[in-house]
């Protein structure tokens, strides 16, 4: 009789998954263990977007929507900046056609995050349909390192799931405060440009490249002279075309010439090692 316990046991015993696959194919307490560390990674930014939440479940009830209309939003729109753009353009009964492409231009960039984004570690045809949907600027930063490219899926969409419970709840703490807060407290529906002004002018400190911004406000005044209602829009339009033409010739510049080119398509600065963020750039 053959020992089973022998070393033909061990030979004819199939590999054992080891790393992330270990916990995609392991036992449950694996999974969950992955889809903590997925929330752990992610809670930071959780805390961060609370003001932001609070304030449009706030803006909600003002803007004269019921409290529960925030978080049904944050649930099934999940694009904060354009929920709050959201709001405003259903409030003044914008047409369908200004809202469609108002929501394609804000949200284009995501069509570039699906580029890096480790879908491929997403499996199943029902978790890749919301990992798509739940890719956030935050859930895009986070898993945007070489490391993520190996990580498994429950740790991804603990990351994104995490996000959007957490969102959507603080957005429903909004509303409900929302309810006891004063008509005339105003200024709540400035939020969002705030948290844009703050990114552009920490872009602007990383990148220090001028010819942006200015290019971006001269686009937003000639919209603003061209249709008051209609702003964004073609602000928007405006500004992306301008971008794709200024990428256009600063490559070609580039190609004849060689020199650098910044993002707004002129010359970089030229430098030694020493000139420091733009030498490395």
């Amino acid at each position: 009789m053959t020992d089973s316990t022998g070393p033909q046991a061990v030979v004819n015993a199939p590999d054992a998954p080891t790393g992330a696959s270990a916990h995609a194919t392991g036992a449950p307490g694996g999974v969950w263990r992955e889809v903590g560390a997925g929330i752990r990674v992610v809670l930071p930014a959780c805390v961060g977007v609370i003001p932001l939440g609070l304030a449009f479940g706030v803006l909600v009830v003002h803007t004269g929507f019921d409290w529960w209309w925030g978080p049904v939003t944050a649930a099934f729109v999940f694009a904060g900046s354009l929920e709050f753009l959201l709001i405003g353009l259903i409030a003044a009964t914008a047409p369908l056609a200004q809202i469609a492409v108002t929501a394609a231009m804000v949200n284009f960039r995501h069509a570039f995050y699906a580029l890096t984004f480790p879908l491929h570690r997403v499996r199943g045809a029902g978790w890749k349909a919301y990992s798509t949907f739940a890719l956030t600027d935050e859930a895009y930063a986070l898993t945007a390192t070489p490391d993520a490219a190996g990580w498994s899926r429950a740790k991804i969409l603990g990351i994104q799931a995490g996000f959007h419970v957490g969102w959507v709840g603080t957005v429903a703490a909004g509303g409900l405060v929302g309810t006891v807060i004063p008509d005339w407290i105003i200024g709540l529906d400035f939020a969002v440009t705030a948290l844009f002004t703050v990114l552009a002018i920490e872009a602007f400190k990383v990148r220090r490249s001028l010819p942006l911004p200015v290019l971006a406000l001269m686009c937003a005044v000639v919209a603003a002279l061209i249709s008051r209602e209609n702003m964004l829009m073609i602000g928007l339009a405006m500004f992306t075309a301008a971008l794709v033409v200024s990428y256009v010739v600063g490559k070609a510049r580039r190609s004849r010439t060689g020199a650098p080119v910044d993002a707004a398509g002129g010359p970089g600065e030229a430098g030694g090692p020493d000139r420091g963020e733009d030498a490395r750039a």
